[in-house]
């Protein structure tokens, strides 16, 4: 008698924070294609989150929607929980996540500053901290934080979300170190100026302005970002850890 024993390994589950806009989406989009089961994080935009899932799953792709807050402990904690409820694995965490509230250092109130850091750099550690455990008892994982090239160059305006995205790639490095030997990569993607919501927002002549500086010539694609993080998830990018890797058009050289 034949028995057939089917041996492919269980859909692998990611968690995307931010999933449903911009880069985010993107993200969401390219790994739900790929063929994994994509929790997508957001806070208040459920439209755009649904929306996102009911395109996907209307292509066969595997995605469920979470709200929550990135930078309060217990919505992470409840999120990634209601994941692993659903799924019963985390594999990959992506924490795209992220505000700015521009001002001069001068005009900057404290509230501004405390708001950014607490969504951008907090809210990373505290969705680690929610899955740390689980990938650590599986000896798998794949961590990519996103992070920016305002994070290597600063930028005018832009102290609390610099120093954010600085924070990022600090945090990255020390916890890469920290996990190396138990399957886990921890890695940050530093994306330049992007085609999103947030960049079409500069006033035209500040966007030309910028745009002379980045070497290619033109806005990056958020779909290039996704391609980024989708290498860096991949099983052969093992060797791949502590690193940062610039999608930047050439800007921070």
């Amino acid at each position: 008698m034949t028995v057939n024993v089917d041996t492919r390994p269980a859909q692998r589950v990611a968690i995307v924070t931010g999933g449903a806009r911009g880069i985010g989406a993107a993200i969401t989009t390219t790994l739900a294609r790929a063929g994994l089961h994509v929790a997508v994080g957001y806070n208040s935009n459920s439209k755009a989150a649904e929306e996102l899932a009911a395109r996907l799953r209307a292509e066969g792709a595997s995605v469920s929607t979470h709200q929550g807050n990135v930078g309060v402990p217990a919505d992470c904690q409840r999120v990634v929980s209601d994941v692993l409820e659903q799924g019963g694995r985390v594999d990959y965490l992506i924490n795209n996540a992220g505000i700015t509230v521009d001002k001069t250092v001068r005009n900057m109130t404290i509230d501004d500053w405390h708001a950014v850091l607490r969504i951008n750099l907090s809210g990373a550690f505290y969705m680690t901290k929610a899955t740390l455990d689980h990938m650590i008892n599986n000896r798998f994982g794949r961590i990519v934080n996103i992070s920016s090239v305002i994070g290597q160059t600063g930028s005018v305006g832009q102290a609390n979300y610099a120093s954010s995205k600085a924070g990022l790639i600090g945090f990255s490095k020390s916890l890469a170190l920290e996990v190396a030997r138990k399957g886990i990569t921890v890695n940050c993607v530093a994306p330049g100026y992007i085609e999103t919501e947030m960049v079409a927002a500069i006033a035209e002549d500040t966007l030309a302005k910028l745009l002379k500086a980045v070497p290619v010539g033109r806005l990056g694609q958020a779909s290039e970002i996704a391609r980024a993080v989708q290498f860096l998830v991949d099983d052969e990018a093992g060797y791949v850890t502590g690193s940062v890797l610039a999608v930047d058009g050439g800007l921070d050289m």
